[in-house]
């Protein structure tokens, strides 16, 4: 009898669990997600090498020892379509070059493929998508580019209705905009467009416990500029929540992303936004939103020194933005920067010392600065997170 951890789950958060529990490894990828016999709940298994205390966007769920069914469903792994389209031989003469990891952002599937393997795009494309049948368009990653960090996306195939298309495929004819289902909250995005990434929710919950920690101390609603915000997944979370914002600046230099911005917000505000971007203005007595430039806002009559929490989500310039963000803290009490900054691995520790020397003086008792590895950026550079709690003047 195979007894084991479960998380209980009600089944409209099913997805986002999964999602989250794939993104810490915390999944059991041998058994099955099985009805709770309310009928409301689905126990999803936790992996053998998964910590007794869970991370803490996983507590809210009740955890129940049940026993587990093995997942004995047939299901092809998109290798074993990739072998069969290009042989064995040459799947193993390539190793570990061939993409074994991609990320969902709805219907679209995006990968990255490395250079001594492109001759096989087509092949890798088609293969996913056999193992993957609800996926509607593959795309290449060819990173982020220019000062708007939008994804460099190549169509490789696209499925309409039965047949798969792999040949002239025009980003322009073919819809990219997608709705994600993030913590119960519905966000739409187009990757083409605007830069979005499923696998920074975990990320994105890690700064809504910390937001909270945030009201606590000061014990009361926070006021919280995401001067970097894009479509808005990491407000999703934070707006959403009764009494934990006051007040909120979401702000782009991306004119695509706000458009998007405007839609999610209609939704989750229940409100009237612009149709169309707009330079950054106060919209309603609680928002400021709009296309701006995050370097000058500080220039601004009414955002100055108007925030207890700023969120600086610009991981390639966020050390060099800082100065012309700390003045947007209001320094009359505690106050957070929650930050993300790629670096080499051997520059961490100087990095922290350089983002302690750049900041004011932290709060008594609160934590040193200390870059957090997420995850790989490239095989030298790491993408980090960090927070620093400011003490008031």
């Amino acid at each position: 009898m195979n007894v084991m951890r479960h998380l209980r789950v009600p089944n409209k958060s099913v997805q986002d669990v999964i999602v989250l529990l794939k993104d810490n490894d915390l999944l059991h990828n041998g058994m099955r997600i099985i009805p709770d016999s309310d009928g409301k709940h689905r126990l999803i298994p936790l992996s053998n090498s998964a910590p007794h205390s869970l991370p803490s966007y996983f507590r809210e769920f009740e955890e129940v020892t049940q026993q587990g069914r093995p997942d004995e469903r047939p299901n092809e792994s998109w290798w074993t379509h990739l072998s069969r389209m290009i042989g064995e031989d040459i799947v193993r003469e390539h190793g570990e070059s061939w993409p074994s990891n991609h990320e969902f952002i709805g219907d679209i599937m995006i990968v990255r493929i490395k250079e001594n393997i492109s001759s096989f795009r087509k092949e890798i494309a088609l293969s996913k998508m056999a193992s993957h049948p609800n996926v509607r368009m593959v795309m290449e990653d060819r990173g982020v580019q220019g000062e708007l960090r939008i994804r460099n996306l190549s169509p490789i195939a696209l499925r309409n209705n039965s047949e798969i298309i792999t040949e002239e495929i025009s980003l322009g004819r073919h819809d990219t905009r997608v709705f994600v289902r993030e913590s119960g909250k519905s966000i739409l995005c187009d990757p083409t467009k605007a830069y979005f990434s499923t696998k920074l929710q975990t990320e994105r919950l890690e700064t809504l416990d910390l937001a909270r920690e945030l009201r606590q101390l000061l014990g009361s609603p926070i006021r919280v500029c995401d001067p970097f915000c894009g479509v808005g997944p990491v407000l999703a979370n934070l707006i959403s929540e009764d009494d934990l914002v006051s007040d909120a600046l979401a702000t782009d230099l991306n004119p695509d992303a706000v458009e998007m911005l405007f839609d999610n917000l209609r939704r989750w505000d229940g409100r009237q936004y612009p149709e169309e971007p707009v330079v950054i203005e106060r919209i309603y007595p609680d928002r400021i939103t709009g296309v701006a430039d995050a370097s000058t806002l500080s220039e601004i009559s009414g955002v100055r020194s108007s925030w207890d929490m700023v969120i600086v989500n610009l991981p390639h310039k966020t050390v060099e933005m800082l100065p012309k963000l700390i003045p947007l803290l209001d320094r009359s009490s505690p106050s957070l920067i929650r930050g993300r900054a790629v670096v080499a691995e051997s520059d961490i520790e100087a990095t922290n010392r350089r983002i302690t020397d750049i900041l004011p003086p932290l709060l008594a008792g609160s934590p040193p600065i200390s870059l957090n590895i997420k995850r790989d950026y490239s095989s030298t550079l790491r993408l980090c997170s960090f927070q620093a709690w400011i003490a008031p003047n």
